[in-house]
């Protein structure tokens, strides 16, 4: 019941976010203080990059299984995936020589992690398949 429980808030609070998101997006971002400047509206790469957080967090948000190592591999997948999102859109809308090469050195390097990942993930399995319980 629990893990039910969990899941369906999860759920809840990605949907909350994506409904703000898209709130957000038709907004306009206001500035703290009291600078009489006008309001900034929300660009491109704004909704790109919130885009990509509010999917990773919400993928982020697993079903624990009570093995440790196997539902942190589930939880950086997605983590990893979201910083290779976020880097595409640096490549996109990004103009910085130095944040352009963070972000293509980001793809490389968390794709690699995402596939040790998935490979410690398959192992798990068919080690848990073949072993002998008596």
């Amino acid at each position: 019941m629990i893990r039910g429980v969990g899941s369906h808030a999860c759920a809840f609070v990605a949907g909350v976010a994506f409904t703000l998101l898209a709130v957000a997006a038709t907004m306009t971002v206001k500035t703290h203080g009291f600078s009489p400047t006008a309001p900034v509206p929300a660009t491109k790469f704004d909704v790109a990059l919130r885009a990509a957080m509010i999917q990773m967090d919400a993928a982020m948000c697993i079903t624990p299984s009570g093995d440790a190592d196997r539902d942190f591999a589930r939880a950086m997948i997605p983590h990893h995936q979201g910083a290779i999102e976020m880097a595409r859109v640096e490549l996109l809308f990004g103009h910085d020589f130095r944040l352009r090469r963070l972000a293509q050195g980001i793809i490389v390097e968390q794709s690699q992690e995402i596939a040790l990942l998935h490979s410690v993930l398959a192992s798990e399995a068919a080690a848990s398949e073949t072993r002998f319980i008596p």
